[in-house]
């Protein structure tokens, strides 16, 4: 699945003033994304907020990204919660046209055996054609899918094609690189261990950072993939910063500041999320100042 080497970004939900969705800045960041050089594109991911749009607001962004995108990049939708039956029945009742795989969160706040998660994914890929890519991120789901856990499933579910590993630890990601099918995607879905990931034998991110900064950091990633890595390295540490910054008051709180700042749309977030603090607005506005200056 060569489509999904590379940058993939997680794209956010614009919002009005009066927290109904902005159409015509989704459309300006979709654009942005796919000029700025990124691979693919994910829909619905938790950075768009999912949990807080209604069913009818989800098919409005599904449609509205298809139609931007006119197939120029490969779509990848998120499709995920903890309830297996529940996410069977989507899959089989929800027109996938238009995408070309599908984001699954590990099943949250129930806390699976691994043979749970095992079980879970392998009802998943069995409902649809389409592949599959596991979403890994116990800082959000609190169970952790061991590395033993995820490469059983490679080797056992063909759909099932990668995995977006964002537990935040180095060793993991390793251990699944170390023993992987040649085929199965380990994708960084942790901005800051992107290139150490990358470097050991990843097929890149699933980004958050990316859409503010497309161009640099998917740059950064096709540098590592190539073997640059002085390149990588250089543009990694520049936007190091950065990526503490957009996530420390909440994601998508610190790159919905960033988007603003470069006009691609506002600021809002919905409740239960506020917005960015007007000292983290001035420290990101201060990063991209100096950032446009070099």
């Amino acid at each position: 699945m060569t489509k999904f080497i590379g940058t993939g970004v997680a794209l956010v939900t614009p919002f009005k003033d009066d927290l109904s969705i902005d159409l015509n800045a989704l459309e300006k960041l979709v654009n942005y994304v796919i000029e700025g050089g990124v691979e693919y594109i994910v829909v619905l991911g938790t950075t768009a907020e999912t949990a807080t749009l209604t069913k009818s607001e989800k098919e409005i962004v599904k449609q509205t990204i298809i139609k931007i995108n006119k197939n120029r990049v490969p779509l990848v939708i998120g499709i995920g919660g903890n309830n297996t039956a529940e996410i069977v029945s989507e899959l089989k009742s929800t027109n996938l046209d238009g995408f070309d795989a599908i984001l699954s969160v590990s099943p949250y706040y129930n806390k699976p055996s691994q043979e749970g998660i095992y079980q879970h994914y392998k009802a998943i890929a069995a409902a649809t054609t389409k592949p599959v890519i596991i979403y890994n991120v116990p800082g959000r789901t609190a169970s952790n899918i061991l590395p033993q856990t995820i490469l059983r499933l490679a080797k056992d579910v063909d759909n099932i094609i990668g995995v977006k590993e964002a537990a935040g630890d180095m060793v993991q990601a390793m251990r699944i690189l170390k023993d992987k099918p040649k085929d199965f995607l380990v994708i960084s879905g942790d901005d800051m261990l992107t290139l150490p990931i990358t470097l050991a034998g990843g097929s890149g991110v699933i980004s958050v950072i990316g859409q503010g900064f497309p161009k640099e950091f998917s740059g950064m990633v096709r540098a590592a993939l190539t073997g640059n890595i002085d390149e990588a390295a250089n543009s990694h540490y520049q936007l190091m910063n950065m990526i503490d910054f957009i996530f420390e008051e909440g994601n998508p709180v610190g790159i919905k500041a960033v988007l603003e700042q470069y006009g691609m749309c506002r600021s809002n977030v919905r409740l239960p999320l506020i917005n960015a603090s007007n000292g983290l607005k001035q420290k990101i506005n201060s990063f991209i100042s100096v950032l446009q200056e070099t």
